[in-house]
């Protein structure tokens, strides 16, 4: 440990460069030891894996809220061609809606078999997982589509 206050600082800041380095590198490839908290545990990794092997609809939500804003700019506010897009939108919206409480059902039951007891915001976050597009997840998704995990 350096002695004057300086150079402390300068490994320090070097140390926590170091960590974040590592925590980078497994978010890139799912080493647990250097996970951050939010992303460690094995009911977590379970939970990764279930929503990264299953396709999911609200991956596509961002480009269809995407779409309806661009086509609400072309489409003149009155006609009656928006309101049809409107209704798609919302229809879209539901039925994502739909897939994520069916997500939310069928992971509670696989990490009650597996482990017992659910711990607290494993299902949430496997949800909120399933909203992300595939290639932006962090962490990197460790399973092809259709692995699930046993």
């Amino acid at each position: 440990m350096p002695t004057d206050r300086k150079a402390s600082k300068e490994a320090e800041r070097v140390a926590v460069q170091d960590q974040r380095l590592k925590m980078r590198q497994a978010l890139d490839t799912g080493d647990e030891k250097y996970l951050p908290l939010r992303d460690k545990g094995p009911q977590k990794r379970f939970a990764r894996d279930y929503v990264d092997a299953r396709f999911s609809l609200g991956e596509y939500l961002m480009f269809g809220a995407l779409l309806f804003v661009v086509i609400s700019f072309v489409i003149p506010s009155g006609s009656d061609a928006l309101s049809y897009i409107l209704i798609g939108f919302w229809v879209m919206f539901l039925a994502v809606f739909a897939d994520v409480f069916i997500l939310s059902r069928k992971l509670r039951k696989g990490l009650t078999q597996k482990f017992g007891e659910v711990e607290r915001g494993t299902v949430w976050y496997g949800s909120m997982r399933s909203l992300q597009f595939r290639r932006l997840r962090l962490p990197k998704p460790q399973v092809q589509r259709g692995q699930y995990p046993s």
